[in-house]
């Protein structure tokens, strides 16, 4: 009898725990275990799921069941990436790095996913720097994702070893293998994985361009969003095949024993990379306007080509696109200090020669009340390539472009600067610390307008709002473009003379990097 009572009160404790998970809308099942969120700013947080186990220069694979309950409440680790001081601890970062964060509002609905993909070019950076919460309540589903990243992420042995075909892209694989377990799991947190938008800002721009060549990335999103990205990506299979063969000789590792380079501890191979890119294919230089090294390579399977100046591959022409800068990105600001116009078209001449008239001239048709400061302070490196984008784009694909620059100064560097519009898009100024210790009602105005039109982009691939002028699709004859600041509106082909006169000029080192390739294709 007391046999039977005690089987009866374990039965209904397993019940009402069952239940319980049933309705607690902070347990979620997964298809490799039970996960259990928090309350993060008034949105459901679940932070740190694993979504691939990986090893070393090898494609991520599905990740191994956990049976009990999960508690995802903090940050899983990023990926390995140099650092000053000290090495985190491996729950702060680690080679197991792919982990991914949920916040939603609701989930029994089924809203549209948004999957931000952070900066940091390809070698370092963490998905913890622009939480979701906030964009969350904008009636979207957010992700976020850490990934293999630097040398882990990108190293390619192809040349070497059949087994590690797939190496140089497999930072970018594990981006992949997080769309599809979205496609798998993102309805349990009350997402639509029909309606999936990828979005990234910088490094992260880069990475959405390069997923929008990737075949095993077709069907898995649905709209993309690219954020100050354009830096050309000039990586050939040639060149990263002799950089993999750098770095091999660099670590004493031959064909014959390549294995061995799954043993090397990180520091050693990270910095066995920066010597094998000095002694090959050179080390970038900070501003350069192109990237090389250890970022994606076009193999032809995983990696049809590189994005941006010459468009994306046919495969994503359906995919409706907002591209992006900001006034000043990376440029050094001039506002801090007292510059004649004269002092300025000194300084120019150093950069456009003879044609510095005719740059001061373009920049007053595109910007009249401008400033001496302003001459030498506005972004070279990301506008120009991002409006050469577009204009391909918007003539060669089936979906339809859409084009904004953020031009909101900061009141403490009196610049537009890489990365500033985030909070803003994130909805997350109160997060803004030094930079806007005291945001005023026009700020948050600008941050609620901002966020809500990349979550209605996300919802219907169309980023006009109520409360914003009739926004078109960019074409290379209308040049339309919006311009974020607190008073939002629309300019045609503001800055495109001044703009050509930038590509000129500022990107020699990309010419003369094509015409060596032009050579040796001969």
């Amino acid at each position: 009898m007391k046999r039977t009572v005690v089987v009866s009160a374990l039965s209904l404790l397993i019940a009402t725990t069952a239940v319980a998970q049933d309705t607690d809308s902070y347990v979620v099942k997964t298809e490799s275990g039970m996960v259990r969120g928090f309350d993060h700013e008034g949105s459901m947080a679940f932070l740190g799921i694993p979504y691939a186990k990986v090893e070393r220069f090898m494609p991520p694979q599905p990740v191994t069941p956990w049976d009990t309950l999960r508690l995802c409440n903090r940050y899983g680790p990023q990926a390995m990436q140099p650092t000053q001081g000290p090495a985190p601890s491996p729950d702060r970062m680690s080679e197991n790095c792919c982990v991914l964060n949920v916040w939603t509002t609701n989930t029994k609905a089924s809203k549209p996913v948004m999957l931000w993909l952070h900066g940091g070019g390809f070698d370092s950076g963490s998905s913890e720097w622009d939480p979701g919460m906030r964009l969350a309540q904008k009636d979207v589903v957010v992700v976020s994702v850490n990934h293999r990243l630097n040398i882990l992420g990108f190293l390619d042995l192809s040349a070497v070893s059949p087994k590690y075909k797939y190496s140089g892209n497999v930072g970018m694989l594990d981006i992949v293998q997080a769309l599809k377990w979205i496609q798998r799991n993102i309805r349990q947190f009350g997402g639509d994985p029909t309606n999936v938008t990828i979005f990234g800002e910088s490094g992260g721009g880069g990475k959405v361009g390069t997923l929008l060549c990737m075949p095993g990335a077709k069907g898995l999103f649905h709209k993309a969003i690219i954020m100050s990205g354009t830096i050309l990506n000039v990586n050939t299979k040639q060149m990263t095949e002799e950089l993999g063969k750098a770095v091999l000789k660099e670590l004493g590792i031959d064909a014959t024993n390549i294995d061995r380079i799954n043993t090397v501890p990180y520091t050693e191979l990270y910095a066995a990379g920066q010597r094998a890119m000095a002694a090959s294919v050179g080390t970038r230089r900070p501003g350069t306007p192109m990237m090389w090294g250890f970022g994606p390579t076009p193999d032809g399977q995983s990696l049809l080509q590189q994005p941006f100046q010459d468009g994306f591959a046919d495969i994503s022409t359906d995919i409706p696109i907002l591209i992006g800068t900001t006034f000043n990105e990376l440029q050094r600001l001039r506002y801090n200090q007292p510059i004649t116009m004269e002092q300025a078209r000194q300084e120019l001449t150093a950069t456009f020669g003879t044609e510095t008239d005719d740059y001061i001239s373009a920049f007053r048709e595109a910007y009249p009340d401008h400033t001496p400061q302003d001459l030498l302070s506005i972004d070279w490196l990301f506008r120009p390539k991002t409006l050469i984008t577009a204009d391909a784009i918007a003539t060669t694909r089936k979906a339809k472009t859409w084009m904004y620059m953020f031009t909101w100064r900061s009141p403490s560097t009196h610049g537009s600067v890489h990365g500033q519009e985030l909070k803003f898009c994130f909805n997350t100024l109160h997060r803004a610390g030094r930079d806007l210790p005291q945001p005023t009602a026009a700020d948050l105005q600008l941050a609620e307008t901002m966020s809500t039109v990349w979550a209605q982009f996300a919802k219907t691939g169309d980023p006009n709002t109520s409360t914003l002028p009739t926004w078109h699709p960019y074409t290379k004859e209308n040049g339309e473009i919006m311009i974020f600041d607190h008073t939002c509106l629309i300019r045609h082909n503001p800055d495109r003379r001044l703009s050509q006169i930038i590509d000129r000029h500022c990107f020699r080192q990309l010419d003369e990097f094509r015409a060596k390739q032009q050579q040796k294709a001969q």
